[in-house]
């Protein structure tokens, strides 16, 4: 067994022996144990979530609960701490939705919604946002209770730290939805006051921020009105670009993962999420103006500054530019100045991935779709020829086709693995022909 393995196997091994104890031990001894089963959660990585976080876990915990083992406040001081590794690890957990746990929540939620009186907006939004947090599907009815709860947390004002904390934790939940409908009443004018807000004072941590506008532009998809208000009225593309541009130059990039600082280390985690953030808005968005180029090439310039140590944003950088180039308002001409020699790269790279291969591929696929589109105005014509030269050029000058070659028997076994847009097996899909 290697080092890693039995490194792996103690946090699993002490997380499970310290829940085992939870049942014996009084509220406040219940409460020290939990914190430092939050430590360990802080440190495990995506299999040991999903080898500790299963349906008989949260079984175990309603069961406690009805027993009166367990108390609420401590359940939640696990769940809800759990449920933001999860979120920030990018761990899908399918099991507490079908759980006997999520019922409960579900219950007290809409005990507590209903309320007239002596309603406790604390127990409240924690229940919410351990809801949303742990659940792979949340349902229309739960969505319009948990929705405007959450967002009525994520807009205090006050500057003090306890309240930032619990505006952070209030937009990560909300950032967790994916692109679930949302009536746009739910929720538009609120988020739209918190992006102003914080565009105005800079009121908000990065992570609160960017996870305010992850929630923004994954409701473009039910509604082109809330794209024209974060285009025009919210400026996301300059905020973007600004943004990443500063995070990427506040972190020491040579030095490894290990060695960085807490802040750092956070600092990586927000930059993750913004070139997420930017993904998901190249695939929905149909408003293009110029600012769309100094976004991609912040794109590229992120991918250069982190190729080397930090794969997992690199393969986000390259699905974004993937998702720019299938985007049918973005000019093709502004990937091949800006995109295409990092695209290559990341092809030809020896530490390459199934999941960054086929990105690449995905884009040079789209890439060849546009230039096939023949332009009706003659100079329009023109210039699409010319691109098509430009980059057949490059792409002979850089021994594209054999690298694509290269990869075509893999074809297969990459579409059943990443299988949500299927790659073309015809060879020619992804070359250009002048």
């Amino acid at each position: 067994m290697s080092m890693l393995d039995e490194t792996e196997m103690d946090s699993t091994k002490k997380f499970n022996e310290l829940f085992s104890e939870l049942e014996h031990c009084d509220e406040e001894e219940q409460k020290q144990k939990i914190e430092e089963m939050n430590e360990i959660v802080d440190e495990m990585n995506n299999e040991e979530f999903r080898s500790i976080f299963k349906s008989e876990l949260f079984d175990k915990i309603d069961k406690m609960i009805e027993e009166k083992k367990m108390s609420i406040e401590n359940t939640i001081l696990l769940l809800k701490h759990a449920g933001c590794c999860i979120k920030l690890k990018n761990v899908f957990i399918p099991s507490f939705g079908k759980s006997s746990l999520a019922n409960r929540f579900e219950k007290m939620i809409i005990k507590e919604e209903k309320k007239k009186e002596e309603k406790n907006e604390k127990l409240f939004v924690d229940l919410c946002e351990c809801y949303i947090f742990l659940n792979g599907y949340i349902n229309s009815k739960m969505r319009c209770v948990c929705v405007p709860c959450i967002l009525k947390a994520a807009l205090k004002k006050e500057e003090s730290e306890e309240t930032q904390k619990e505006v952070e934790m209030a937009l990560l939940t909300l950032s967790g939805m994916g692109h679930c409908f949302l009536r746009k009443e739910l929720y538009l004018k609120e988020i739209t006051e918190i992006i102003k807000h914080q565009q105005k004072h800079r009121n908000l941590t990065k992570l609160a921020n960017q996870s305010a506008w992850l929630f923004l532009i994954d409701r473009f998809c039910s509604d082109e009105h809330i794209e024209r208000i974060a285009m025009n009225e919210l400026h996301f593309v300059r905020e973007a670009t600004k943004e990443l541009e500063e995070l990427i130059g506040c972190i020491d990039w040579k030095r490894k993962e290990e060695e960085m600082s807490k802040e750092e280390a956070n600092e990586v985690l927000v930059i993750t999420g913004w070139t997420k953030t930017i993904k998901s808005f190249f695939d929905s968005c149909k408003l293009w103006n110029e600012e769309f180029v100094e976004l991609i090439s912040s794109i590229v310039q992120e991918y250069r500054t982190v190729k080397d140590k930090f794969r997992e944003i690199s393969y986000w950088c390259i699905s974004s530019l993937r998702n720019a180039a299938g985007n049918g308002f973005v000019p093709v001409e502004d990937l091949l100045k800006r995109a295409v020699d990092v695209v290559l790269e990341g092809m030809q790279r020896q530490t390459y991935n199934e999941g960054m291969t086929t990105e690449c591929l995905r884009f040079f696929e789209n890439v060849s779709i546009k230039l096939k589109e023949k332009k009706e105005d003659d100079k329009e014509e023109e210039e699409r020829k010319a691109t098509k030269r430009k980059i057949f050029e490059k792409m002979e000058e850089e021994g594209y086709e054999d690298t694509i070659a290269s990869f075509h028997k893999m074809f297969n076994f990459l579409n059943r693995h990443f299988w949500i847009t299927v790659l073309s097996l015809n060879i020619s899909d992804y070359f250009v022909n002048v």
